[in-house]
Parts: C-alpha cells; sequence; structure tokens
C-alpha cells in the first residue's frame, strides 16, 4: 500500500468517525473521498482501466447511497430509476431474441473476461452460475440470484418464437441486457448496458433459458 493510499484511508477513517455527528460528511463528501481512494489504490494495466471501476451514472450513486443509508430507494425514485434504464435496452438489432443455447451454456460457464491477465480481445463469460442455478446435473452453482432451473417451463415457453411468448422473450433480454430496468437496485450486473455481453451474447443465454431442447428446461 503507497503512503498517498495510506493517507487517504486516515482521512476515510476521520470522517467515519464524526458520521454519526449532526454535521457529519455528506454522501457527495464520502463518494469524492472514495473515489480519490480508488484511483490511489488501483492503476491502468494492460487494457484494463481505472475508469472501469469509478465510472458510475445516478443509477449506481442512488443505490449506493440507499445501501449505506439501509433502506431501500423510495417508490418514485425507484420507478425513475427503472424507467430510466428501461428506455436504455438495446433491443435485437435484427429483431431475433433466441441463440443457440449451447453457446449459451458455454457463455453461462464462463467467468473469464475484463481482467489484466486476460487478452483484449478475448471473449467475457456470463459468469451465470456464479448467482444462479440453471442446470439440475450442476453441483456448484451460486445463490445470490434465484435458480433459474426450468426457467422457459415454468413460464409456459413450450416454442420461444410463439407470438404468444413474446413478453416472456423480450423479459428474459431486457433482464439480461439491463436487470436495473425491472428491479432499481437489482444485485445483477447489467451485461449488456455496461458490454459485458455483446448482443450476439445475451441472444444464446436468452436460448439457453427458455430453448425447450436446453438443459435448464428438461
Amino acid at each position: 500500500m503507497n503512503k498517498k493510499t495510506q493517507l487517504l484511508l486516515a482521512s476515510l477513517a476521520t470522517t467515519m468517525l464524526v458520521v454519526g455527528c449532526a454535521s457529519g460528511p455528506s454522501f457527495v463528501e464520502l463518494n469524492a473521498l472514495t473515489d480519490k481512494i480508488v484511483k490511489a489504490s488501483f492503476r491502468d494495466q494492460s487494457h484494463v482501466k481505472v475508469e472501469r471501476i469509478t465510472a458510475t451514472d445516478e443509477t449506481n450513486r442512488l443505490c449506493s447511497e440507499a445501501d449505506v443509508a439501509g433502506k431501500p430507494l423510495d417508490e418514485k425514485t425507484a420507478k425513475r430509476i427503472e424507467e430510466a434504464n428501461l428506455k436504455a435496452i438495446k433491443w435485437p438489432s435484427d429483431g431475433k431474441f433466441i441463440g443457440d443455447w449451447k453457446e449459451g451454456e458455454k457463455i453461462a460457464q464462463s467467468g473469464r473476461g475484463l481482467t489484466w491477465t486476460d487478452k483484449a480481445n478475448d471473449v467475457n463469460g456470463g459468469n451465470c452460475y456464479n448467482c444462479h442455478k440453471i442446470d439440475q446435473k450442476e453441483i456448484s452453482y451460486g445463490t445470490i440470484g434465484p435458480s433459474l432451473y426450468n426457467y422457459g417451463k415454468i413460464r409456459g415457453v413450450s416454442n420461444p418464437n410463439d407470438p404468444a411468448s413474446k413478453a416472456i422473450v423480450e423479459y428474459t433480454w431486457g433482464k439480461i441486457w439491463n436487470a436495473k430496468a425491472y428491479n432499481a437496485c437489482s444485485n445483477m450486473p447489467r451485461a449488456g448496458h455496461t458490454g459485458i455481453l455483446n448482443e450476439a451474447q445475451v441472444r444464446h443465454i436468452v436460448g439457453l433459458l427458455l430453448d425447450p431442447k436446453s438443459p435448464v428446461n428438461q
């Protein structure tokens, strides 16, 4: 840890001691100090830039502040955030929502990408199993998110290309692309919105979740 980081951490510790006081620091001041600490503690390396850690938007800022305050966003603010993120969803450019579930499984299994040890042109993984149970045969998976096993079957999607399934298909795409469009402070990464996954990858993940032949729906 370099001296600049140590000094900033000491400053943060001092600041936190007075948080309980009426004249304590504001969220703006705390956010600014945190930003300085992050920039002092990390460095650009290879194709990975510190900016990816520090870059934030209103959604992240408000949800982080609500988390620190220990209370959820008020209904009006949450609705505003969801509406803004819904408008930001990029729908499939060719109108095709369903991809190859086998490719989707590969993406769901992969947690690689976005680190300096990966090559700049490496394809990112979705790391879906880190938070969800997807395939009944898997013995290792995360539980931060709900089980996705039988995702399509439970929702009555026997043919994802059937017009009757349109709402579920579009919701599934939107949820993967930008989860905060449906839950303002969702823990789920905004995979498409932040560039973790590209359009083709999202299409394959949708296929994994909805194709009747996918192990998800067996």
